[in-house]
């Protein structure tokens, strides 16, 4: 197994869309993302300015994604295929999205995690160093983690 990781460009908007609306857990439509707000237009804009997206491939197959944004200071979206669940992916992907924070020098970083009982991202997380920090307003679990205990790799560019 061949597991590469690159950043995203603002082309690759559909790739990150394709894999947010394929997972079992958390799942999304692009319909229910633009109710959100958040269109292909409004992630490709996020490209260009402030943030970075990294695309896991393994063996030829873009598999998972990560989307850091270093104005906000949070991880946007991290995603696994699920014939793709259980390789690592989401360690590695996260890692890199932790990266690009810790080098634009956020204070801490935060993500959301989705709602209700038996989430595993919620565990997931707390496993790899992120600490609860209480329900946002629509019920998903929001982790923060300080930029000193934010992964330091580096992330390729």
């Amino acid at each position: 197994m061949t597991t590469t990781v690159r950043i995203a460009t603002p082309d690759e908007v559909p790739i990150l869309n394709a894999i947010r609306t394929s997972v079992r857990e958390n799942h999304m439509t692009l319909e229910q993302m633009a109710d959100y707000g958040i269109t292909p237009e409004v992630i490709a804009n996020l490209l260009r300015t402030t943030g970075r997206a990294f695309i896991a491939n393994v063996d030829g197959v873009d598999a998972g994604i990560s989307i850091a944004d270093s104005a906000e200071g949070n991880i946007f979206a991290m995603f696994v295929l699920p014939d793709y669940e259980g390789l690592g992916l989401g360690r590695l992907l996260l890692a890199h999205a932790e990266a690009f924070l810790h080098a634009t020098g956020v204070a801490s970083a935060w993500l959301e995690a989705g709602a209700g009982p038996g989430i595993r991202a919620h565990g997931f997380y707390a496993h790899l160093g992120w600490q609860s920090d209480g329900l946002m307003p629509d019920g998903q679990l929001r982790f923060v983690k300080s930029r000193a205990a934010l992964t330091q790799i580096v992330a390729g560019g």
